[in-house]
């Protein structure tokens, strides 16, 4: 899992984002949020200070889910992290 993690942050850290970024932390929040949610395309927010937060694109299927992108939006920009 430690492989996946850094491959969210990796990925994260090639748009230019220089804020914190934990990706075990992300991941245990998506898990959390989609627990009970039924299969399908679902977009799932995320404030992580006053001026910044996450935006999740996921896809959840019966045993498994797909991050797709994660937006991060600060007061200055929107850094886009495509994982598809």
């Amino acid at each position: 899992m430690e492989e996946f993690y850094q491959a969210i942050e990796g990925t994260i850290r090639m748009t230019g984002y220089k804020g914190p970024v934990d990706g075990k932390e992300i991941y245990n929040e998506i898990s959390d949020e989609i627990e009970d949610k039924e299969p399908g395309a679902y977009v799932f927010m995320s404030k992580k200070t006053d001026d910044t937060f996450f935006e999740y694109k996921i896809q959840i299927f019966e045993d498994q889910f797909n991050l797709s992108a994660i937006d991060i939006h600060t007061p200055d920009q929107v850094y886009h992290a495509d994982f598809d």
